[in-house]
């Protein structure tokens, strides 16, 4: 395991996901080429810790009532997404979907992202996103960059042009391995080639399933406990010679 990082915070920022944070016994470590590489979007494409809270700051509002419930189980994340987009609301009504997408369209880049994702397209490397953010953000992200494939979360949208203030599931915030598994079976890849890049402990389950765990720009030391490389700087670029070599250690074994 590389470790990249001066200080680490002990503990989860909120309650932790699962009690138990150390790898996963049956885990299948990489064994080839790496084909696929899945990113989180916010704190590792994106320079915020989380888009919700960045469109939450910008209405003077927040969400924290309702993120101990759902970590309780007591709503499911559905719920979750509803509550959040029912508090974005301007002169009493729901704002248009336009007026969040350039909230969003202001969130920037964290340093190397290009750089990052130039690498893996020039090696032909399939790239994706799965964050439980919004699927508004992350096209936009995924276009600019030129990453191939989206799983994200949806808000409603009325004939009006304005949110209805419910919301659309395709990414449980404890379940991206779900997302993850779902397109390298799509593709015919297999997960010992897969690598998973997040930064937080909802990112675990994709960072154990993938052959290759990246805790990049971590926010505690509970996901650094389930991945293979830390990088702590706040920059992606410093990913490329991860990258590199389990592609030199491939080419090695070929030959």
């Amino acid at each position: 395991m590389l470790y990249d990082f001066p200080e680490m915070k002990s503990t989860c920022s909120y309650p932790c996901y699962r009690p138990n944070t150390t790898q996963s016994p049956h885990r299948k470590k990489k064994t080839e080429k790496i084909a696929l590489v899945f990113f989180d979007m916010d704190g590792v494409l994106l320079d915020t810790v989380s888009s919700w809270r960045y469109i939450h700051e910008h209405f003077g509002t927040t969400n924290e009532r309702s993120i101990i419930p759902y970590l309780r189980g007591d709503i499911d994340y559905l719920e979750f997404i509803r509550r959040d987009v029912s508090l974005w609301k301007k002169n009493g009504q729901h704002v248009k979907k336009k007026t969040i997408q350039d909230i969003m369209d202001t969130i920037p880049f964290i340093n190397g992202a290009q750089d990052c994702i130039s690498f893996l397209n020039e090696h032909r490397i399939h790239t994706a996103i799965v964050s439980a953010g919004l699927h508004l953000l992350a096209d936009r992200v995924a276009a600019d960059l030129g990453i191939e494939y989206v799983y994200a979360n949806d808000v409603k949208v009325g004939s009006n042009g304005r949110l209805t203030g419910e919301g659309v599931l395709q990414v449980e915030l404890m379940q991206k391995d779900k997302n993850v598994t779902a397109l390298a079976k799509e593709l015919r890849i297999p997960l010992h080639a897969c690598v998973a890049v997040g930064n937080s402990c909802f990112d675990i389950p994709m960072l154990e399933v993938c052959g290759v765990g990246i805790a990049f720009n971590p926010e505690d030391s509970c996901i650094v406990q389930s991945a293979d490389v830390v990088i702590k700087e706040k920059d992606l670029s410093r990913l490329i010679p991860t990258f590199q070599s389990f592609l030199l250690s491939s080419s090695q074994q070929q030959s």
